[in-house]
Order: C-alpha cells, then sequence, then structure tokens
C-alpha cells in the first residue's frame, strides 16, 4: 500500500489530509460547456487558488493538465455516459488503471448509479478496478449516487449514506456523495462510511454564499473536502472561487473569511 500512500498525498493536503478536488469530465455527458473549453486557462486558475487535484477523461490530459504554476494533482475518470440517449445513468468503464498509470494519473474515479437498471454492471465494474487498484496501488474516488426508476429522493439522507456505505466496502479510497442538506444527516453518512468522504456541487448554483455554507458544513459533519465542477470552473472568477473554498477545507477558515476572498 506504501505507493497508493505516495499517490494519495499528492491528490489530497499532507497537512490536513482534505482535499478540493475540480472535475472537469462534464464535456462527454453534456458537450463543451462554458469553463471547459480553454482547458489550461481553467486548470491554471483553479490550481493557482489551491485546488489539490483535477479530475478528467484521458483525451483531455494533453489540452490542460499542464500548469503554469504549481502542481495540481490528476485522477484519471474511468467512466462515462451521454445524455444525448436514454441511458446516461448506465456509466461505463472507458479505460483502465494501467492506462492511468501510463498516462502519469495520480488516482483513478468511477461513477457508480445505485437504482440504475444497470447498477449489476457498475457494481461488477467497481469491483474489478478496485481489484486493479490495490494490485498497482492506485488510489480510487468513487461517486456515488442513488439514481434510477426506483429512486424517489437521491438526497436522502437513508439513501446517501446507503451509497457512502457500498462505495467503501467494495474498496474506494475516496468518496463523493450528494450533500444531504444539514450538519446532522451529514454526521451521519460520514460515521458509516469509514472512509474519507467529499461532497459533490451538483448544479451551478446561484449564490456563492450557499455554495460556501454547504462546503463549511459539510466539513462541520466530518467531511474531509470537495469534488466540485460547475460551481468553480463556471464561475466568474474561477481562482478566487477556489481560494475561497480551499479556505475552508484546507484552512478552517469561516464562511464570513471565506467570502471576502470573492470580493
Amino acid at each position: 500500500m506504501f505507493g497508493k500512500n505516495i499517490r494519495m498525498e499528492r491528490i489530497i493536503n499532507r497537512e490536513t489530509g482534505n482535499a478540493v478536488i475540480v472535475p472537469m469530465d462534464h464535456g462527454i455527458s453534456i458537450g463543451p460547456i462554458g469553463g471547459l473549453i480553454d482547458m489550461k486557462s481553467t486548470v491554471n486558475a483553479v490550481s493557482e487558488g489551491g485546488a489539490t487535484a483535477v479530475l478528467m477523461q484521458k483525451g483531455l490530459i494533453p489540452y490542460g493538465h499542464r500548469t503554469a504554476g504549481g502542481d495540481v494533482g490528476l485522477i484519471l475518470h474511468l467512466s462515462a455516459s451521454t445524455n444525448i440517449g436514454s441511458t446516461s445513468d448506465s456509466k461505463v468503464l472507458v479505460s483502465n488503471v494501467e492506462e492511468a498509470l501510463k498516462l502519469g494519473a495520480d488516482a483513478v474515479s468511477i461513477h457508480v448509479n445505485l437504482g440504475a437498471e444497470s447498477e449489476p454492471q457498475m457494481l461488477s465494474d467497481f469491483g474489478k478496478v478496485s481489484k486493479d487498484c490495490a494490485e498497482w496501488g492506485m488510489p480510487l474516488l468513487v461517486m456515488a449516487y442513488a439514481r434510477g426508476p426506483t429512486v424517489k429522493d437521491q438526497y436522502d439522507p437513508a439513501a446517501v449514506a446507503h451509497c457512502a456505505r457500498a462505495a467503501m466496502e467494495l474498496g474506494a479510497d475516496l468518496i463523493k456523495v450528494s450533500y444531504t442538506g444539514d450538519i446532522d444527516s451529514f454526521r451521519t453518512v460520514v460515521k458509516g462510511a469509514l472512509a474519507p468522504v467529499l461532497i459533490a456541487g451538483g448544479p451551478k448554483m446561484s449564490s456563492d454564499i450557499d455554495i460556501l455554507n454547504m462546503v463549511h458544513d459539510s466539513i462541520e459533519a466530518g467531511g474531509k473536502g470537495v469534488s466540485i465542477g460547475r460551481n468553480i470552473f463556471q464561475h466568474k472568477n474561477p481562482k478566487a472561487m477556489t481560494e475561497a473554498i480551499s479556505g475552508i477545507v484546507l484552512r478552517g477558515m469561516t464562511v464570513e473569511e471565506a467570502s471576502k476572498l470573492l470580493k
């Protein structure tokens, strides 16, 4: 596990163990959206703002990972689907751990939707990736959500807790889930997960303060950071937004202190 520990320290803050990860894999799902066109500028901005890692599909690496300033960890996303068809909740593997190693990635990630009709295949793929990660010493981030025809509320605390626990039991080193809306319910999610839990940013939010409050409350509940995409890279000032979120996650700032970095 020594190799995994070394690589893990490239995508988290070594002093706190917390992480500010900026996923940029949205293009394959929903197309070339704002913030993901000039990739080098975006990666530079979040790197300078204090992100510990960026996450992307393999084809983006030549266009976006190199930064002008300090280094930033690289997570290769192994899952994909598009919203053009009717199977967007069914994620399939489009890469593997060995390819990630060849591309210089520090970690890999997969996306699993519990409740989707293809859940059995996604869990099977999860098991294979987890096995390869253990063999090669590669950290595994798992995005686990409750989505599918039988899911009434993907933010339901019991459903989110189940997603987090399932991800841990199949070998996730870091778990990304939806925030449940309040500190007490999210504290239950974190306790049940055992492994470190990060929150997703969800759809682009209209208020910076709402985002910062969500981040702060997740840390208060025992979360270990964030994996936030659109609310960072589509912000009018991605560097400042990354600085504000990093201030809370990595330096223990209050929401009031962090919000001053946006002014």
